[in-house]
C-alpha cells in the first residue's frame, strides 16, 4: 500500500454540507403555546389570528406559501407564491391560467398549500378542490396589487421557455413603461384562485418535540370536525 493510501483525505463537498447542514438548529427560542381545546370550531378564525401573531412576531414574508398540484401524469409539482385573501370560500391566489401551474389546476383542480412561519415554529397545511374566480374578480386581484405585480403580469409568457436573459430585460422593461403609461391595462390570462379547504391542519411547534397537531375535516354535511395527531 502506498503512503498516499494512508494519507488523510480532504473532506468533500458533500462532507462540507453535510456538516453544514447538521450544525443547523432548530427554534432556539421560546415558542408561543397552544392549547388545541381552546381552538376555535372552524379554521379560518384560528388562521386569521395566527397569521395577525405571526406577523407581530416579525416574521418575514408571512404570507408566502407553498402551492403544490399535479401534472398530467399526476406526479407532484410545488413553488412558492403569495397568499392573496382568506375568507369563508377558502385560500385566494393568483397566477395565468395558462402558466405550468394553471394548466395543472385546469386538469385536476385540487390542491394543497404550506405556511411556515418559524420564528414561532408554526406551520399551517391546507387541501381542497380548487375553483376559478369570477372575471371580474380576476382583473380586480391584478389592479389591487402594485405598479411591479402588474408589469410582471404583463411580462412575457409565464413556464414558456426563454431564449436568453436579455429578452426577459426587454421584455420587463416594456411591461414597466406599460404598467406607468397604462395603470389599467388588462392581462387576459390573469386568474384568481380559491383553495375551498376539505382539510386544515395547525401544527406548533414545541423545543421538547411535544408538538402538536390540530387538524380540521370539513364532513359530508359541511361541519367541521377536529382531531388530534400524532407528531
Amino acid at each position: 500500500m502506498s503512503s498516499d493510501d494512508t494519507a488523510p483525505r480532504p473532506a468533500s463537498s458533500a462532507d462540507g454540507f453535510r456538516d453544514l447542514l447538521h450544525a443547523q438548529r432548530v427554534w432556539d427560542t421560546d415558542l408561543p403555546s397552544f392549547d388545541p381545546e381552546t381552538a376555535p370550531p372552524a379554521p379560518l378564525p384560528l388562521f386569521h389570528r395566527w397569521f395577525a401573531e405571526a406577523v407581530a412576531a416579525g416574521q418575514s414574508e408571512p404570507h408566502a406559501m407553498s402551492l403544490a398540484t399535479a401534472d398530467a401524469e399526476g406526479l407532484p409539482d410545488v413553488r412558492t407564491l403569495l397568499l392573496h385573501d382568506a375568507d369563508e370560500r377558502g385560500w385566494h391566489f393568483a397566477t395565468h391560467r395558462t402558466s405550468a401551474k394553471g394548466h395543472q389546476l385546469t386538469a385536476r383542480p385540487y390542491a394543497a398549500l404550506g405556511f411556515y412561519w418559524p420564528v414561532q415554529g408554526r406551520q399551517v397545511r391546507v387541501r381542497g378542490p380548487v375553483r376559478r374566480c369570477t372575471p371580474e374578480e380576476s382583473r380586480a386581484d391584478l389592479h389591487a396589487r402594485s405598479r411591479g405585480a402588474l408589469a410582471a403580469a404583463l411580462t412575457g409568457t409565464q413556464s414558456e421557455v426563454l431564449d436568453a436573459a436579455a429578452t426577459l430585460h426587454r421584455a420587463a422593461d416594456a411591461a414597466w413603461e406599460r404598467a406607468r403609461t397604462e395603470p389599467d391595462a388588462e392581462a387576459p390570462t390573469w386568474t384568481r384562485y380559491v383553495v375551498e379547504p376539505a382539510e386544515a391542519e395547525f401544527f406548533q411547534g414545541d423545543v421538547r418535540r411535544r408538538h402538536i397537531r390540530l387538524r380540521y375535516r370539513r364532513t359530508e354535511a359541511g361541519a367541521w370536525e377536529r382531531e388530534l395527531l400524532w407528531p
